[in-house]
């Protein structure tokens, strides 16, 4: 029998395969004598045994604050426990702009408390602050804790909720239109809050920008809101009727005051509602020719051929309304005709009206009153026979040409 040597490509494929074979099984030998460990890769001061460790136990790192008044702080303790066996370490870490953890302000720079240290077993409460500011709506911040325990080295609390008013006025001004300097007027507007408590008010005050006597002729009171209104208005907790009296006697002209209030909801407060107005007399005037933000009768160029006729209302209110009885004083220029009306009630008779004609007659010398520095008004002068307005100048623009 003729037996063959393996060519060398044969031994070389026996080898290898033998080998191979040898390697596993001393593998599977190694790993049935010395099994893999979880936690295999933890550090190791907490592999070796015996090894004291700090371990981080914190059970709530949200906190929803709700609705959070503009400008007001707000804070909430989280509370951080050490579980572990070696004491904890607890520093501050980065805080977003508006947030800050208050256990580690800083003073002149330098931390006050630049470490807290939690023993085992203990437990220990870091307070975030947040305060309102910039827009109403939506808020969600983050403050940072960093610690000596390997699992966790650092702890994210988050505080969110939405920024509210921490008061509104509705309406924003009060505006007391066509204020009669001889009678009252009473205007109210609705103070909106939004503290974890019904307000209460402390003061009242009106500012004197027209003088302190005018400030006296002003009552403010105030009343609580029903439950039903504060509802409505989103986000209220409270709320309080705000209430102006005026009293007769302000200067005939505009009014610019303020109103100042302070209330607690319990974190006291300073609000402001600016009260503007016109104070007007007993008398005004209307009409199509009346411009009244020049307070003037705009009669414009006039020709001289075909004239002009216009009529001007005299409005008469108030306790002296019956006896006014306008006569006409002077005219410029002379060529004006003026002939005043019977005065008739409007409504209920709590006003009076009074028509007063403006005519050019047809052919009048040409002037130039138009009311510039180079041509002054002319003017219509009456007399009432009103106690307090007894004379009344109505200032007239015109210009009479060919």
């Amino acid at each position: 029998m003729n037996l063959r040597a393996p060519n060398t490509w044969t031994v070389a494929g026996l080898s290898l395969f033998v080998g191979a074979l040898v390697g596993v099984s001393a593998a599977l030998l190694e790993s049935a004598s010395r099994p893999w460990r979880i936690g295999e890769f933890i550090p190791a001061t907490i592999n070796r045994p015996g090894a004291a460790v700090a371990e981080v136990e914190v059970l709530q790192t949200v906190y929803d604050f709700g609705s959070v008044g503009l400008g007001v702080t707000g804070f909430h303790e989280f509370v951080i426990g050490n579980t572990g066996t070696a004491p904890l370490s607890l520093k501050r870490g980065a805080t977003s702009c508006i947030c800050t953890v208050s256990d580690f302000e800083t003073i002149d720079g330098k931390s006050s408390v630049a470490e807290k240290i939690v023993a085992p077993g203990a437990t220990t409460k870091v307070k975030v602050q947040w305060r309102g500011k910039g827009e109403s709506g939506p808020f969600r911040q983050k403050a940072t804790i960093l610690t000596n325990d390997p699992r966790r080295e650092e702890i994210a609390f988050v505080v969110e909720g939405s920024v509210v008013p921490t008061w509104k006025a509705a309406p924003e001004a009060i505006v007391l239109t066509n204020v009669s300097r001889s009678s009252g007027q009473r205007a109210t507007v609705k103070i909106f809050t939004f503290g974890p408590q019904p307000p209460e008010v402390d003061t009242l005050t009106v500012s004197h920008t027209t003088g302190p006597q005018a400030a006296q002729l002003f009552s403010l009171s105030t009343a609580l809101l029903d439950p039903a209104e504060i509802k409505a208005e989103t986000g209220a907790t409270g709320g309080f009727l705000l209430s102006v009296d005026v009293q007769p006697g302000l200067p005939i002209g505009p009014l610019r005051h303020t109103i100042q209030m302070v209330f607690r909801i319990p974190e006291e407060v300073t609000a402001e509602v600016p009260l503007v107005g016109e104070v007007t007399g007993d008398l005004a005037l209307a009409g199509t020719a009346w411009d009244s933000s020049r307070q003037a009768l705009s009669l414009g160029t006039v020709s001289s051929r075909s004239g002009l006729h216009t009529q001007l209302f005299l409005t008469v209110k108030g306790p002296h309304r019956i006896a006014v009885r306008p006569v006409v004083r002077e005219v410029v220029p002379q060529s004006l005709e003026v002939l005043i009306g019977e005065a008739k009630p409007v409504g209920n008779g709590a006003v009076l009206r009074i028509p007063i004609t403006v005519s050019v007659a047809p052919g009048s010398p040409t002037v130039n009153h138009l009311c510039s520095p180079q041509a002054p008004a002319g003017k219509i002068v009456l007399e009432t026979a009103h106690p307090d307005t007894p004379t009344l100048t109505i200032p007239v623009c015109i210009a009479i040409g060919p």
